[in-house]
């Protein structure tokens, strides 16, 4: 039997408005479509990884509102929600403005998530412990995400953090992250430091994160794909596939799903980051967050049907530090 992949983090009820562009700010433009959708990084994580294929636990916290139609979005995607917390007080909510080119800006409410305590990951300590890979995102206490990365450790199991809302992060955590898959704002915000001459590059930011202490990066680029860096080893830029986005909330999210499933598959870093990338790219032709995630039956297909090698080219991203 398969160890599941356990995902602890957010569970949210997503309010989608589209328009055709993003307001800026102080700016009231007309939408011309609301609908509402399960969400939360975690969740999302955890849908993802369900659909495609591989047994997934969900460790978070939903409240006495709409919790039912959260819980019920994870249980319908084959998400074991055994511990999923019902919690007084209001579910998380992030309210979302998608434009046509599928551009999003989110503003997330914690509600109940900000109460998954540490005490709490006590209670779910037997679905922890079996755990294949465990993954967590900071839309929880940062304690809690500290407490997951020490029993990591200590169960030797491996931990992926994906940095996301973006904030400084203390040395001690990130010297037990397996991985961690920050995307561009991210890493800027974990560096903290100015980098403004062209040499420094997206190898270079790997180079700095690796510094801090974390074991392996997989830097996402967007558009333009992603960079896995591994210690000492060469890095491997992998490129994106090109579709046409009509929504890119969760993009992330269905990225790391993918990689850890990758990886659970026996892939090497780069195949596992190509196949996340695969899964990333589907997600962003379909409105929503959690029914954007693509089965595996659809990836292998898109994968077949797009013939791109990973290569390894001089990237030219530049990341200019300085206020996110």
């Amino acid at each position: 039997m398969q160890k599941p992949i356990v995902v602890v983090g957010s569970i949210n009820l997503d309010l989608v408005a589209g328009a055709n562009r993003i307001p800026q700010t102080g700016e009231t433009i007309i939408g011309d479509s609301f609908r509402t959708f399960c969400g939360g990084k975690g969740a999302n994580q955890a849908v993802a990884a369900a659909r495609l294929g591989h047994p997934v636990a969900m460790v978070g916290n939903v409240g006495n509102d709409f919790g039912t139609q959260l819980r019920r979005g994870l249980n319908d995607a084959g998400v074991d929600t055994t511990y999923v917390n019902t919690v007084e007080g209001p579910s998380g909510v992030a309210l979302i403005a998608t434009g046509r080119r599928g551009e999003s800006s989110i503003v997330a409410v914690p509600g109940v998530n900000h109460h998954l305590t540490p005490r709490l990951l006590e209670k779910a300590a037997p679905v922890l412990g079996r755990a294949a890979f465990l993954l967590a995102q900071l839309e929880i206490p940062f304690d809690t995400v500290d407490y997951l990365a020490q029993f990591a450790e200590r169960n030797h199991i491996p931990f992926m953090l994906d940095p996301a809302p973006a904030r400084e992060l203390s040395t001690s955590l990130l010297h037990r992250v397996s991985w961690m898959t920050p995307n561009e704002t991210e890493a800027r915000e974990l560096l903290k430091t100015y980098i403004t001459d062209a040499g420094h590059n997206s190898y270079a930011v790997a180079d700095l994160l690796l510094a801090r202490g974390v074991k392996k990066v997989v830097l996402k680029l967007g558009s333009r794909g992603c960079l896995v860096a591994e210690g000492h080893r060469p890095k491997e830029h992998v490129p994106a596939f090109p579709v046409k986005a009509v929504d890119t909330t969760a993009a992330g999210d269905a990225f790391n799903a993918g990689f850890a499933v990758g990886l659970l598959r026996g892939y090497t870093s780069a195949r596992s980051a190509r196949f996340a990338c695969a899964v990333a790219a589907i997600s962003v032709t379909r409105p929503g967050a959690q029914p954007s995630m693509p089965t595996a039956e659809e990836v292998d297909c898109f994968l077949e049907q797009h013939s791109l090698a990973v290569s390894n080219p001089a990237s030219s991203f530049t990341l200019r530090f300085g206020a996110v």
